[in-house]
This record gives structure tokens, sequence and C-alpha cells, in this order.
């Protein structure tokens, strides 16, 4: 029996023309600023960034030293073309793709060649950019007009380990309270449990910029502003009402029996809810994580009131450089891709989970 082949049908084509050209702009943008995080300050100004890649360039090959005899001031005559001294120097088509220039004035009784060849990828790409960004000290690079340039580093490496030390901490945290909330409130009787999770849940529409002035005050009064531990204490507030509603809504949908056959065993609600709950909300749990690692990861807001400048994190470093190196293209590419690195890391490491936490509750049964 022969085999029909599926129909392709006219929506399929349509969707995925609209996925690869979403993809294409998004992908062609990023890829530039990727590359020219790599490209030497002088190269940026002088060609755009998709000169790196494979492609026919006309570009210098060897250089010929004309004999003494050749007068300069009357017509020269190079591999059968004659022209005067200007017309060399702005540079003659001798043949298809091969160009002869002179080079200086007429006592150099140089020729230059440039010939039409394959430029391989990665010409001129160098590391120094990422360097002189995570640097402390002086920084010094050429412009396009070959000045030399000196500028202050960013010591954008301090505020990698400062975005480090606020990020973690502020993900684990509410993730440990939340867990406990969310099984305290799915699978234990206690007075006051549905009025108090309506309250949780209407915390998410809350925006948080009204709470800052009065945390503000207060961290302030208990000397906490400028550091660390204020930083832990406000994401988790801004963080928690979205992780309980999450994980609440994940954990009420495990089967009741295992906790039945877990409180027939004798297992404390403690006990359950370390050995059971944690183990099957794992996908939740990463989901989470991923979306509150990020979200601390790009704040720049909340940085800004209660750390200020004490103590830098990446989004405020960033910010500073585009103040202070706005026209400094391979610095401010570099710095920004130096602050992808980690939570491109997080995602890839935890995206098996972030699917099934994406659909955490939303199917019952």
């Amino acid at each position: 029996m022969k085999k029909v082949k599926p129909k392709i049908q006219k929506s399929q084509i349509v969707i995925a023309a609209v996925l690869i050209l979403i993809v294409t702009l998004w992908t062609v943008p990023t890829l530039g600023v990727f590359i020219t995080s790599f490209r030497d300050s002088k190269d940026i100004y002088s060609s755009g960034w998709w000169s790196v890649l494979p492609h026919k360039d006309i570009v210098k090959t060897v250089e010929i030293e004309l004999p003494q005899d050749i007068d300069p001031d009357g017509p020269i005559t190079l591999e059968g073309h004659t022209a005067n001294f200007n017309q060399w120097r702005e540079g003659i088509e001798v043949s298809e793709g091969r160009i002869l220039r002179w080079y200086g004035n007429k006592r150099s009784r140089i020729v230059e060649v440039y010939e039409k060849k394959w430029v391989g990828f990665g010409a001129n790409l160098t590391l120094s950019n990422y360097r002189d960004v995570l640097a402390a000290g002086t920084v010094t690079f050429e412009d396009a007009q070959g000045n030399q340039i000196t500028r202050q580093g960013n010591n954008f490496a301090d505020a990698v380990l400062n975005s480090i030390a606020v990020s973690i901490p502020a993900t684990v945290i509410p993730i440990l309270i939340a867990a406990f909330a969310a099984y305290a409130f799915a699978w234990m009787e206690f007075p006051g449990r549905k009025p108090l999770f309506i309250m949780i849940v209407g915390l998410l529409v809350v925006p948080l910029q009204i709470a800052l002035i009065p945390i503000l005050r207060d961290f302030t009064a208990w000397g906490l502003n400028g550091t660390f531990v204020s930083m832990w204490l406000a994401h988790t507030g801004f963080g928690l009402p979205l992780a309980v509603y999450l994980l609440y809504n994940y954990i009420s949908t495990l089967p009741r029996d295992i906790f039945e056959s877990a409180y027939l065993d004798g297992a404390t609600p403690f006990t359950t809810f370390v050995l059971l709950v944690i183990p099957l909300s794992v996908p939740a749990l990463a989901s989470f994580a991923i979306f509150q690692f990020l979200w601390v990861w790009n704040d720049y807001l909340v940085a800004l009131i209660f750390l200020g400048d004490k103590n830098r994190v990446v989004t405020s470093a960033l910010a500073a450089m585009v103040g202070e190196k706005g026209q400094d293209w391979h610095l401010l590419t570099s710095g920004a891709f130096m602050s992808m690195i980690i939570p491109l890391m997080v995602f890839f490491g935890l995206q098996r989970f972030f699917v099934k936490g994406l659909m955490a509750g939303s199917v019952k049964g």
C-alpha cells in the first residue's frame, strides 16, 4: 500500500515563516553586539561588525619597490598601464580584482598591490575589551583617528561578584519560605487560611515602587541601608507573593494518597514536606528559581535605592559605563555580555524543569 505523505497546510508555513522572522530579528542584532565586544576599538568606527564574517574584500597582498630609473614626474607605466603620479596614488585597477596604488610621496617609490580575496572569520578579534572592562585601574586604547584614549576602569569584576552575592541568597530565601507557606496553604488546616491566601495573591498586583520609600526609611533607621542584607530582605518581600502562588498551584495538585500514606506511617508534616513535597516539587522550584534569579540579577531600581554606589551590582555598573563611556562601544558591549554569562548558565542549567514549572497547576487530575 502506498503511503500518503501528510499535507503541509498553509497555516503551518505562515507560522514557520513568522517564527523564522522573529528569531532573525532577535538574533542578528544580538550577534552584532557580541562580535563588537571582541573587536578592536579602531575597527568599530571604520567598518561594520559583519566585516569579521567570511567575505571577499580588497586586501593588500604585497609591496613593490620601483627601480630608481623611473621618473615619478613623467608618465609611469606599470603592468601595461600608463598614468601620472597622482593617478597611481589614487589607485588604478590593472586587471579584474587587482589594484596598484603608489604609497607615500614620490621619493618612496613603493607601489602597493591590492587584490580581492576571501577574508576569514576572526580578523582582528581580541579579548582585551573584556580585560579592560574587568580592570579596576586605567584603561588605554586608540580611537578611530589613532589618538590614545585613557579611561578609568569600571572594576566590573567586583560588580559581578556583588551581583552573585545579592542574587543567590535573594533567590534561595524566598524559595524556602514560599515552599513552606505553599505546603501549609495546600495541605494544612488552620484558622484564617483562605483570607491569608487571598491577601498574598492580592499583593501580586501591588507595584513595588510604592513600598520603596517606607522600606528605605526603615532600613536607614536600622542601619541596613547600603548592605547586602537590605537587598536580600527587599527581594524576598517583593518575590514572595508570586513564589507562594506558583508553588501553591503545583503542590496542591500532588496526589492526596501519598500524604495519607505518610501520615499513616507516622510521618510529621515537616518530615512529609522535606521527604515528599520538596523532591516532587523540583520543577516548580526550578522554574521560580529562574524567574527570581533573572529578576534580581537584572534589577536596577532596588539596587540603586538600597545599595547605591557603595556596592555596585552589574546593572549599576553598566549604567555608570553608559554615562562615562557612552562612545566606547567596545567597552559597553563587553560589559553587556559579561552581565549575560551567569544568567545564561542558570537558565540552561535549569531549562529542563522550565516548561514543567510553567505548567504547574494548570491541569488538575
